[in-house]
């Protein structure tokens, strides 16, 4: 059964969204992140239409992930950030693919592996990945006595998003350690802090290069701006046959624990997808699916691979083999994945990152 989910992902929406967001950005480059199966849309598929697109890089987060894009035909720089410990770089030299590194041990096996190119990464205070800056003497100090072998072409960051007083003190950070490489004779010519929200509101966080994720695939990184505000396209949509129909009468209840019943005689439709597909578990009672033309309730618990539909007293005609929309564009008259997010307290990043690769995913 779900195997007849799919999601369709329009590749014309993902280029326009980086043609919008580039003349946003001008003149900084863009950089497309297509890490997590690129935001659940298809790694291969989303890097080849922003490739297409002219992106200047795509983003990964390890070189596991870089690989499979080479190896599929992938042609244009891929940076990956975020390595395993004793990691040897080997497949960065075998595949053409830019490490950022984070730490002395890191440039060393960069060095040893022969790597060409590195990024640096820097820790301006999300204390996730990147040097801290009290390891920065060291670690520029030794990237400048690396220099005839390993040249840095950028140094990258990462916003925390809070406030914009903690941004500028991330961004002075951030500058502080560019002066610093600066002052070993390295002045890396790519230089990215900027996300897709930083990059949309933030201007002087752009420099010279901006890394989109969620806005190039045409979804808003906002609360209380969607996308169609700022003139991107959602590229994906998830649709699913019904392949149940059924009356049910006042009382009765359906899924496991009976979390709903039947507050009078109504019609349920069955749609061969669930959990296991990454629709969340706790949509249950409180999403919303387009079937027939209208929106019906998702109603009693969302199972593995299995959800039903509250299609009210008049099922307005509902069959089997009738198309269901979990979300897509709204512009199209589809639940967004802004609402599916809303109904599952979470973010609209979740969502769509959680779709599992089984699905198939088709490329229009």
């Amino acid at each position: 059964m779900t195997a007849e989910a799919l999601l369709t992902i329009d590749t014309a929406a993902l280029r326009h969204n980086i043609g919008v967001l580039r003349k946003a950005v001008e003149p900084a480059g863009v950089l497309a992140v297509v890490k997590a199966n690129g935001y659940g849309h298809g790694a291969a598929g989303g890097a080849r239409a922003f490739e297409d697109a002219g992106v200047d890089w795509l983003g990964v987060v390890d070189l596991g992930e870089a690989a499979a894009l080479r190896e599929s035909g992938i042609s244009v720089p891929i940076l990956a950030w975020l390595h395993a410990p004793g990691e040897t770089f080997e497949l960065a030299v075998r595949h053409d693919i830019t490490p950022a590194i984070s730490d002395l041990a890191q440039l060393e096996a960069c060095a040893a592996a022969g790597v060409p190119v590195v990024h640096l990464c820097v820790d301006t205070g999300l204390s996730r990945n990147g040097a801290v800056e009290s390891e920065w003497e060291a670690l520029f100090d030794r990237a400048a006595a690396l220099a005839d072998r390993v040249r840095v072409e950028g140094i990258m960051s990462h916003l925390s998003n809070t406030s914009p007083h903690e941004d500028g003190l991330q961004m002075a950070a951030f500058v502080r350690a560019v002066g610093m490489l600066i002052e070993r004779g390295i002045t890396p010519p790519l230089q990215h802090l900027a996300a897709s929200a930083a990059a949309l509101t933030y201007g002087a966080s752009r420099i010279t290069m901006v890394r989109f994720g969620l806005a190039g695939y045409g979804l808003s990184p906002f609360d209380d701006r969607s996308s169609a505000d700022l003139g991107l396209r959602p590229a994906l949509t998830l649709t699913v046959p019904v392949v149940g129909v059924k009356s049910v009468k006042a009382g009765e209840g359906t899924s496991y624990g009976y979390t709903w019943r039947a507050p009078h005689d109504t019609t349920l439709a069955l749609l061969p997808i669930g959990y296991a597909d990454g629709v969340e578990r706790f949509a249950s009672n409180r999403a919303s699916v387009l079937v027939g033309g209208r929106l019906r309730p998702v109603v009693g618990r969302i199972a593995m691979n299995a959800l039903t539909v509250d299609l009210g007293a008049d099922a307005d005609g509902v069959a089997i083999g009738d198309e269901a929309v979990l979300f897509g564009d709204p512009a199209a008259g589809h639940p967004s994945v802004d609402d599916w997010a809303r109904a599952t307290g979470t973010i609209n990043y979740e969502v769509v990152a959680r779709l599992s690769p089984r699905l198939p995913r088709r490329y229009v």
